[in-house]
Order: C-alpha cells, then sequence, then structure tokens
C-alpha cells in the first residue's frame, strides 16, 4: 500500500485528489494539511511513502517545506511531487533542487497523478510532459558543442581528414596509408589537430 499525504491550501483541491486517490486499491491517503509546517508536521508522524506538495500555500510554503522534508534523515524514504498551477521555471528548478522526485501542473491528467504516486514511490523521478520540454530545452541550450564550430573552423582540410579518420579509430599507420603520406607525416598531422 502506498501512503500518501496531501498539502494544498485549497480544500476542494485535497478533497479532489483523496477521492481520486482513495480510489486506487494500493494508495491510501493518510493526511491532509492546509499549509508547509503542517505537511512537515504530518510527514514526520505518518511517515508516508509520498507527499503531493503545493508550492503556493500561506506561513510555510510548499518549497521550503520540501526542503525540510527532504533534509531530515529520518523522512528520507518521503518521496515528494510538487504540484502547482504554476509552470515557472524557477519553481521547476528550486523544487528539484530542494529535494523533489517529481514536479507536476495541476492541470494534469488525473489518470497522470495517480502513476506520478506509483512512479515516484517506486523511486523513480518523474516531471509534467510540458516541464520536461522545456528542461531538455535549457539543458541542450546551455551544453557546449563537442568540439567549438570556430576551432573546428581553424583546422586545415588536411587536419581535419586526419581527425575524421582518428576519429573512425584508425591507427598513425592506418591514416599514413589512406592519406599515401609517412607514418611521421600522419603522426604530426594528428598531434596538430589534436
Amino acid at each position: 500500500m502506498i501512503r500518501v499525504v496531501i498539502a494544498d491550501d485549497q480544500a476542494l483541491v485535497r478533497a479532489g485528489f483523496r477521492a481520486l486517490l482513495d480510489s486506487e486499491p494500493d494508495i491510501e491517503v493518510v493526511g491532509e494539511a492546509g499549509d508547509g509546517a503542517h505537511a512537515v508536521r504530518l510527514a514526520r508522524q505518518e511517515r508516508p511513502d509520498v507527499v503531493l506538495m503545493d508550492i503556493r500555500m500561506p506561513g510555510m510554503d510548499g518549497l521550503a517545506a520540501t526542503r525540510e522534508i527532504a533534509a531530515d534523515p529520518a523522512l528520507s524514504g518521503v518521496r515528494i511531487v510538487v504540484l502547482t498551477t504554476f509552470e515557472l521555471d524557477e519553481y521547476v528548478a528550486e523544487a528539484l533542487r530542494v529535494g523533489a522526485a517529481g514536479f507536476l501542473v495541476k492541470n494534469t491528467d488525473p489518470a497522470e497523478l495517480v502513476r506520478a504516486v506509483r512512479v515516484v514511490a517506486a523511486g523513480e523521478g518523474l516531471l509534467s510532459p510540458s516541464v520536461t520540454r522545456r528542461v531538455i530545452e535549457q539543458f541542450a541550450a546551455q551544453t557546449p558543442s563537442a568540439v567549438p564550430p570556430r576551432q573546428l573552423a581553424e583546422l586545415t582540410n588536411r587536419e581535419r581528414e586526419v581527425v575524421a579518420l582518428a576519429g573512425a579509430g584508425l591507427s598513425n599507420e592506418e591514416i599514413a596509408a589512406k592519406l599515401v603520406v609517412s607514418p611521421a607525416t600522419a603522426k604530426t598531422h594528428v598531434s596538430r589537430a589534436m
């Protein structure tokens, strides 16, 4: 049985999540909290498998509560899924940084919420598809290319040819035979290109 605590300042949202999750044979809602401080107390008291945590709540917000739960060694088995109506990148980054195992927007399909609880309880991470797409785009934009284009442009045609052959796994002797040069010349080209 997957034990869940729901933390959201809106009683109607909590009731909807509870009805959905309690209808599943392998999930049990063991507590509800209307603010972050209460969520932390419930996590310590109930030791749930998963906490569904809203970000914007009065008093202690969901990010601060997530940080506190994740930092408590006694709660190391508690996995947190942050739920919010806001897809702001800074919320996603901060939620993951402070220890959330998942991030979902509240317009998520009910079946996806149930799946998220199961996935996170099993020790995996999960992000809403729209969030995943943006995280990938940001990562790709920040990742430097393997060979900076400027450095590649500075190579001579022969050096580019040598790099391609070396990249294909050819030895200096094999490169020399392909280019019809001496092994010493091939070695010089390889040294300059690298």
